[in-house]
């Protein structure tokens, strides 16, 4: 192996090793917590450290984005390509993604709560970003008949993202939770 793959590889493993450092301490601690300066004592490397390789928290945010965004795709697609037929796989993508959200809220919140550079919804999206959506396309192929499948798609994923967003604060009831979602998806899979 040549020096420059090493330090190549090297250089990836600090990445991974920030990322993942960062995710579980916003899991556990919440995104508050994770600063710098605490990254940097976690990992065991300094700050400078950090900054070679992201520009700061909120470039850290973006990675761990990403990063939910392709788990996010995978456990989507599973659902999806579970269900026997449209309307079931509709319904598993809806509560695989409202699961998601309820089992992961700081990685769900760094993907699509706080504010963020990622460029979604344009070509230069990240490779998970697009995966993630074309799930939703994907389910929601069936049911889009004359209308624009993408802009369906941020529709219903809008519904989702507030359903969830509004009951994770309290401003919706928690107990009727399975009845809304199921509302919604029924008004999509039509």
């Amino acid at each position: 192996m040549s020096i420059q793959a090493r330090r190549e590889r090297e250089r990836a493993e600090r990445e991974r090793l920030i990322v993942t450092a960062a995710r579980e301490l916003a899991e556990s601690e919440g995104w508050d917590a994770v600063t710098t300066r605490r990254l940097a004592a976690e990992i065991e490397y300094s700050q400078p450290v950090l900054y070679s390789h992201f520009k700061g928290k909120s470039a850290i945010m973006a990675a761990v984005a990403v990063e939910g965004c392709a788990d996010l795709a995978a456990e989507l697609r599973a659902a999806r390509t579970a269900a026997p037929g449209p309307q079931e796989a509709l319904a598993a993508v809806g509560a695989a993604y409202a699961a998601f959200a309820e089992r992961r809220p700081a990685l769900y919140d760094a993907m699509f709560t706080h504010a963020s550079d990622l460029p979604f919804a344009t070509p230069q999206a990240p490779p998970a970003l697009k995966q993630a959506f074309g799930e939703l396309v994907e389910a929601l192929r069936p049911f889009a008949g004359e209308d624009d499948l993408p802009t369906v798609a941020e529709t219903f994923w809008s519904g989702l993202h507030g359903l969830m967003t509004l009951m994770r604060s309290g401003r919706l009831r928690r107990d009727d939770h399975d009845k809304r979602l199921t509302i919604l998806i029924s008004r999509f899979a039509r």
